[in-house]
C-alpha cells in the first residue's frame, strides 16, 4: 500500500522550515512511490515507528491502521525528534568486553609508567576466567589507579567497568 504526504508534510519540506529528525525528513522524502513496506523496513526496522509516528502526526494519509501500531504512548511532540535511541542495556554487558576494558585501562594507565606492573595484570587478566576472578584483577587495577591518578579517576573507572560487566554470576570465559 502507498502512503500520501499532507499538506503540513510539504509545509516541513521546504525550505527553512526543520521540526523533524533527519530520518524523519528523509522517509518523507521518500514516500512518494515507495510501499509501505519498504518504508517500514528502513534504518534497520525502526522505519515502522517513524511510519507510524508520521502517520498519528499528520504528516503522511494511507492505510487506516499502520503495521506496527503498537507504538509508545509517549511518544514526543513534532517539534522533537519522535525516534528514540534505546537505553544501553544487557546486550552491552558481556565477561569479554569487561575484560578488554581492563585490559585497555592498564595499558593507558601502566604500561608507560610502570611496565612491570602491567605486566602482572596482563597476566592475571588472561587467566581470568569467570566474573569473580575478573572482579579481583579489576579491584587489585583500581587500587593501583587510586595511589596513582586519585580515588575520583578510580571510581570512575570502577563504574564504568561494572556497567561492562555481566549480571550472572556463571559466565565464563573459554579463551
Amino acid at each position: 500500500m502507498l502512503l500520501q504526504k499532507t499538506e503540513k508534510a510539504r509545509l516541513e519540506l521546504s525550505p527553512g522550515v526543520r521540526t523533524l529528525s533527519l530520518r524523519e525528513r528523509s522517509l518523507l522524502l521518500l514516500v512518494d512511490g515507495k510501499p509501505l513496506s519498504d518504508l517500514q523496513a528502513m534504518y534497520n526496522g525502526i522505519g515502522a515507528q517513524i511510519v507510524e509516528n508520521l502517520m498519528r502526526q499528520g504528516y503522511l494519509t494511507g492505510p487506516a491502521t499502520p503495521g506496527g501500531a503498537a507504538g509508545a504512548p509517549g511518544q514526543a511532540s513534532s517539534r522533537a525528534p519522535s525516534v528514540q535511541r534505546p537505553e544501553p542495556g544487557e546486550t552491552l554487558r558481556s565477561l569479554a568486553g569487561a575484560r578488554m576494558y581492563l585490559f585497555d585501562t592498564c595499558e593507558r594507565l601502566f604500561a608507560r609508567r610502570s611496565p612491570e606492573l602491567a605486566e602482572q595484570f596482563r597476566n592475571a587478566l588472561r587467566a581470568a576466567k569467570d566474573r569473580a576472578s575478573m572482579l579481583d584483577v579489576g579491584e587489585a587495577m583500581f587500587e593501583e589507579v587510586a595511589l596513582a591518578a586519585g580515588g575520583d579517576r578510580a571510581a570512575s573507572l570502577r563504574e564504568k567497568f561494572e556497567q561492562l560487566l555481566p549480571l550472572e554470576t556463571s559466565t565464563v570465559l573459554t579463551s
